[in-house]
């Protein structure tokens, strides 16, 4: 820590610099989790230094993804939880990256506050850390701005980028699919963190008693379940690639099935899903009829279960499926491949 370093004037102002100092101190040990082989700075520089071993690619593309949490920060603010958002900051980018095939190599993260407290910051870039170890990227840099008058002093935004690689020869882009494939579904944790918009509207959460047990929610609170992070899919479809040709991969994001599904999907295909086949989660619909929303809404805003989708050939289907199973995930068939104009077909 710089002892040195303040300024009485800037204090003045609501900016306290020795608390970014302190807030930096104690995420070291958490950043420390984070680091793989081709780092080659440590924090404090003016910026991140990473080491591509070239070995592993012969053709190397770099890939890139940026995101945030979006007003899912509402509910941490609510619940006074912010352990768990990093999680979901580093999911939505690694989640992306994937699904043309790359390896996520490292992350930075931008914390803007209204005050700098320095374990409220340690304890999101704790999530965020752990989002990397799940991500096998490594946390480099980033940057903590503290900006009275912009936040109130309580609230915090929060977004990332990753960056990651794959050889040109095994980018993921649909060319090869073709009718008949299969679709097979990554199960979504929850909600994730997109549509809380809608959500924070539906059950009024300012004025709710978010840590009330629900019985339609098994039991859990309301908060606590907005609040489960999004679940990150890297190391499962990384294995999954890497032994299976692949012929799509969408992460299921704002926009639901509707918007997400045909970005894997080329001009004169379709998946035909079937409504029933689709393991909705409860609290999809604890949302649906707590806000009267249609189910075209809910299949156009959410994931509804499905966080991410992967499309195979049928021969190598129940492959898929065992490999996937070996990772942890329970995934399973969702639909099929058909020629269609509608690239989204839900019967």
């Amino acid at each position: 820590m710089n002892k040195n370093s303040r300024s009485e004037a800037y204090a003045g102002a609501g900016v306290d610099i020795t608390a970014g100092y302190r807030a930096v101190e104690l995420m070291k040990e958490h950043i420390a989790s984070t680091v793989t082989k081709g780092v080659c700075s440590d924090i404090g520089g003016f910026g991140g230094l990473f080491q591509l071993d070239l070995s592993e690619f012969s053709h190397p593309v770099l890939v890139s993804g940026t995101d945030g949490v979006g007003t899912k920060l509402k509910l941490a603010f609510l619940m006074d939880r912010h352990d768990t958002v990093g999680i979901d900051c580093v999911a939505m980018c690694v989640n992306d990256i994937i699904c043309c095939g790359a390896k996520p190599l490292f992350f930075l993260d931008y914390i803007a506050c209204g005050k700098n407290r320095p374990e409220k910051i340690a304890s999101i870039v704790k999530g965020v850390a752990e989002g990397c170890v799940q991500s096998g990227a490594a946390l480099i840099g980033g940057e903590t701005a503290e900006m009275p008058g912009f936040y109130p002093e309580d609230e915090y935004d929060l977004a990332g980028f990753a960056v990651g690689a794959v050889n040109k020869e095994d980018i993921i882009d649909s060319s090869q699919m073709e009718e008949g494939d299969v679709v097979i579904a990554l199960p979504s944790s929850g909600v994730h963190s997109n549509g809380f918009s809608l959500v924070r509207k539906i059950f009024d959460v300012e004025n709710t008693d978010l840590k009330r047990p629900v019985p339609e929610l098994g039991g859990r609170s309301l908060g606590e379940t907005l609040l489960t992070p999004t679940v990150i899919y890297v190391k499962p479809v990384l294995e999954l690639i890497s032994r299976v040709k692949v012929r799509g991969i969408s992460h299921i994001t704002g926009g639901g099935f509707y918007e997400n599904i045909p970005r894997c999907i080329p001009q004169g295909l379709g998946a035909e899903i079937r409504r029933s086949d689709v393991r909705v989660l409860p609290i999809f619909g604890h949302i649906a009829r707590t806000g009267g929303i249609s189910e075209r809404d809910m299949f156009n805003t959410f994931n509804m279960g499905v966080g991410m989708v992967v499309v195979v050939s049928p021969g190598e289907k129940d492959t898929s499926l065992g490999i996937l199973k070996d990772c942890g995930v329970d995934a399973y068939e969702l639909g099929r491949i058909i020629k269609s104009e509608e690239q989204v077909v839900l019967i």
